[in-house]
């Protein structure tokens, strides 16, 4: 019995002394601060996700944003609220402390959820002592509490005050307001500032993986013309094909040419052709008039368009433009690319980035962690800092499912998990631990 005592004594040093074998003094403690405070997370976080904060429902986002100010005041840093009115929106949370050493390091959340009051979807349901069902705990409550734990964690060990960090919770990543330049505004001033930007988005739902790469989403507006005439005269020269056959030519050499590209896709989502038609884009809506016996006159198609870099935004744009513009006979055509979010590109930076996290994990004992596929992640708001940073990774926020839907969950496993890998990342940056290369 004591030999079987000692046993069990000496494996459970083993397990402990394999998941923290790594880690400094420090960064034990900051791992501990978290499991010690993680009952408080839980419950602000059941705090956030029972208020609505749906893009459009202004009060619920300053509402959920005030909670957070206040939080953060707290640990000492300067808090600001950036109006929206410029874009029609609610606004942005600003947190900052600055006038450390080390690298100035930039946290992106977002306070807006896709459930606008009226929908079903409106409170914490646990589901069970893990699972927790809720509007927004996945995408992306949870990652704005675990910034904040993070933060709260450096604080007690006496490091924020040393360092340099903004955060920035957005009001509307879920349905951006227009016009961009200014509802991105002040997270791209904030990117100037910043050398490495950190996304807590859910990802894709793996704490195994994080994004080294979002592609870009922006949108596209074909309009092509036609001669209105008596359909038995289609195809001669003084009528031609029509404005349909002319919109369906292009969108087949879109396809035909461009479909087989890697991590390029271009869909068109809202057509109108016709002898009448009209277009409200505000609404993502139109009619369409149109006779069997009349040659079309007008068609308009929307879609939208993704890219992994500039470059392959700019060439696909190109090919675009030249399919367009060979016309059928009889037939005029444009093409409009509006603007949108930009790429958040593979850079070797963001690889080391990444190979860092990895390390810090395996270090805490939660394994390994790889790049998500960029096919299978959207747009973020951190692609709008790429252009700016040094190196950058998201999807480094709670662990979900079902995102966007009634049925959206959050794990609370991976609250305390996130936090503590997010919290030692921040303190060995700080501290100036080499980055590991590609």
């Amino acid at each position: 019995m004591i030999f079987l005592r000692n046993l069990l004594s000496a494996l459970l040093f083993l397990v402990i002394f394999t998941a923290f074998g790594q880690l400094d003094r420090t960064e034990k403690k900051l791992s501990k601060w978290v499991d010690d405070n993680n009952d408080a997370a839980v419950e602000l976080l059941k705090e956030l996700v029972n208020i609505n904060s749906g893009t459009m429902n202004f009060e619920g986002v300053k509402a959920v944003g005030d909670v957070l100010m206040k939080k953060f005041a707290a640990l000492g840093m300067e808090t600001e609220w950036v109006p929206g009115d410029d874009f029609n929106r609610a606004g942005h949370l600003v947190t900052k402390m600055e006038g450390g050493k080390g690298k100035k390091i930039l946290m992106i959340g977002h306070l807006d959820t896709v459930f606008e009051p009226d929908s079903p979807n409106q409170e914490w349901r646990p589901i069970d002592e893990n699972i927790v069902k809720g509007p927004g705990i996945a995408d992306m409550k949870g990652g704005d509490v675990i910034i904040l734990q993070a933060l709260s964690a450096l604080n007690a060990q006496g490091f924020l005050k040393e360092m340099n960090i903004m955060v920035v919770m957005t009001g509307d990543e879920e349905l951006s307001g227009k016009p961009l330049s200014k509802s991105k505004e002040t997270l791209i001033e904030a990117a100037k500032w910043a050398d490495i930007s950190l996304g807590f988005e859910n990802g894709d739902g793996n704490p195994a993986t994080v994004n080294v790469a979002r592609r870009s989403s922006s949108g596209w507006t074909l309009t092509t013309t036609g001669n209105a005439a008596h359909s038995s005269q289609v195809f001669k020269a003084t009528v031609g094909a029509g404005a349909i056959y002319e919109a369906a030519r292009i969108l087949n050499e879109f396809y035909n040419e461009l479909s087989d590209e890697e991590f390029l896709t271009f869909n068109p989502g809202r057509i109108m052709g016709g002898t009448t038609i009209t277009h409200n884009p505000g609404e993502q809506a139109g009619t369409a008039f149109g006779k069997n016996n009349v040659v079309s006159k007008d068609v308009i198609v929307t879609g939208d368009i993704r890219c992994i870099s500039p470059e392959q935004i700019q060439k696909t744009q190109e090919t675009m433009k030249r399919i367009v513009a060979n016309n059928l006979p009889g037939t005029t055509a444009t093409i409009e690319f509006s603007e949108g979010y930009p790429p958040f590109a593979p850079t070797d930076g963001n690889y080391n980035l990444m190979n860092m996290f990895s390390k810090v994990s395996q270090d805490l004992g939660f394994g390994e962690v790889g790049p998500v596929n960029p096919a299978d992640a959207g747009a973020a708001d951190i692609s709008f800092t790429s252009e700016f940073i040094e190196m950058g990774i998201d999807g480094m926020g709670m662990s979900g499912a079902d995102d966007h839907t009634i049925n959206e969950t959050g794990d609370l496993r991976a609250l305390p998990k996130q936090t503590k890998r997010s919290a030692v990342l921040i303190y060995r940056i700080w501290k100036g631990v080499e980055i590991n290369k590609k």
